[in-house]
């Protein structure tokens, strides 16, 4: 079995607080800011998108009131992440030592995705990388997991993905995937485990 990883909040901590928190005095108006002009669904639909700051610019003209803020979700984008999450990048780094194929399907801005590269090198050592801003698509898009079978040339029986949403890993295991709902207090390398992705090649 081969390990295909999400990125966000499964190898790398995200979230938007983490910038936001210091661009806003006031708790409150952050959190409706969250809400409204930098939404969850939105957030999304600029994964899609070739070009992240045309996407954000849009943006700006429908919620002028957070122009400001917005734009520093362009310019300071790097601030969303966190941290890598060592444990489950040690895992990666290791299935690659031992010359197993890794693999990635997240939803990413294509650009973000070349800043994020430059910052954690790890991001380098997938096989293939299904990712939402270079494919125009974003999970819990099944075709997202059609493109993985196409360029690995793997049927999901082989593979086995984690991710920290549940859309997503409902969304895989119906096209025939193994999925791994990663949360706090999973251990990612015992589940990996039982499906044999340790195993012996």
């Amino acid at each position: 079995m081969i390990a295909v990883f999400d990125i966000g909040n499964v190898l790398l901590r995200w979230n938007p607080r983490f910038l936001f928190r210091d661009a806003f005095a006031d708790d409150a108006r952050m959190e409706r800011f969250l809400a409204t002009a930098c939404s969850p669904d939105w957030i999304a639909e600029a994964d899609r998108r070739s070009d992240f700051s045309a996407a954000v610019d849009e943006r700006t003209v429908a919620w002028p009131e957070f122009a400001r803020e917005l734009r520093l979700f362009d310019t300071h984008w790097i601030r969303t992440i966190g941290s890598a999450i060592e444990e489950n990048v040690a895992l990666l780094e290791r299935l690659r030592a031992m010359g197993r194929p890794v693999h990635a399907v997240t939803n990413f801005a294509a650009a973000k995705f070349e800043v994020a590269r430059a910052v954690y090198p790890f991001m380098d050592l997938f096989d293939v990388a299904i990712v939402s801003g270079r494919e125009g698509m974003a999970k819990p898009d099944r075709r997202m997991f059609d493109l993985l079978y196409e360029r690995t040339g793997r049927s999901p029986k082989e593979l086995v993905f984690v991710d920290d949403s549940l859309a997503n890993v409902l969304s895989a295991r119906a096209t025939g995937m193994a999925a791994i709902h990663f949360t706090p207090g999973v251990d990612v390398e015992a589940e990996l485990r039982k499906h044999g992705v340790f195993d012996a090649a």
